[in-house]
């Protein structure tokens, strides 16, 4: 073979290991990109794959939204966090404490996830009588525990359930439009959360339980893709790890 037909093959060689050589260097200066939000790597995280991952950051963003949501109703309804302690943030330590550790609120007699916003809710003659404020965040947090795999964090055992992801949005749909519209005996709002006054707009209830359900329908998707595509990937990962470096072989 003469010099001038080799000659081509080594530089496409040259310049391919130029190209992924420059490729590796722009992906490892961008996956130590400060992000402001990036957190340092737990040793936990050799369990999760980037699903797992992705979950557990959407759950922590859920609880915190959750959070707000919290404060911003016992600030406006200062008499549910009085039924059941002495500050405001007292009741708040007491309500996450039951959703993390136990035990469980005996007001709401084990009840959990949609039966306990249910009693968050209602009025009738022999009605909740305990914080309605607590009772939500106690039916939200374990709804979003059920949704990510019943665990607080994920491994690669775990998953989404993505029936469970989306009968959650749903229900936090329901619960926004309950306290905007649920009215106690005396024909006054049960909980006052939104309020649009001369003094200002409070509408944390509003976009914070927006977000919840943006996640959760995001999550919800993306677990059905995830088995949808099972068979699709495969054969891209099989093609890209497996053809392809023959084709950059072939002269043109």
């Amino acid at each position: 073979m003469s010099e001038s037909s080799v000659s081509p093959l080594k530089d496409r060689r040259a310049w391919l290991l130029a190209g992924t050589g420059a490729l590796l260097g722009l992906g490892g200066c961008g996956a130590f990109q400060n992000t402001q939000r990036a957190e340092p790597y737990a040793n936990q995280e050799w369990l999760q794959s980037s699903a797992n991952r992705i979950a557990n950051l959407s759950l922590r963003d859920n609880l915190e939204s959750i959070r707000r949501v919290q404060t911003t109703l016992y600030r406006r309804n200062p008499r549910e966090w009085r039924k059941s302690a002495a500050s405001m943030d007292a009741a708040s330590q007491r309500a996450w404490a039951a959703v993390t550790q136990g035990p469980d609120l005996p007001e709401l007699r084990g009840a959990t996830g949609i039966e306990a916003i249910r009693l968050a809710f209602d009025t009738g003659p022999q009605g909740y009588q305990g914080d309605r404020v607590a009772a939500l965040v106690v039916g939200w947090a374990s709804m979003l525990k059920q949704a990510n795999g019943d665990t607080w964090e994920q491994s690669m055992i775990d998953g989404i359930n993505a029936e469970n992801s989306y009968r959650a949005a749903r229900n936090f749909e329901i619960s926004l439009w309950l306290i905007a519209s649920k009215t106690g005996p005396d024909g006054q709002p049960l909980l006052l959360a939104t309020e649009i006054s001369e003094r200002g707009r409070n509408l944390v209830a509003d976009r914070e339980l927006s977000k919840v359900v943006a996640r959760l329908d995001l999550l919800a998707a993306q677990a059905d893709e995830k088995y949808r595509r099972a068979a699709l990937d495969f054969g891209q990962n099989w093609v890209m790890g497996v053809v392809m470096p023959f084709f950059t072989l072939v002269p043109r």
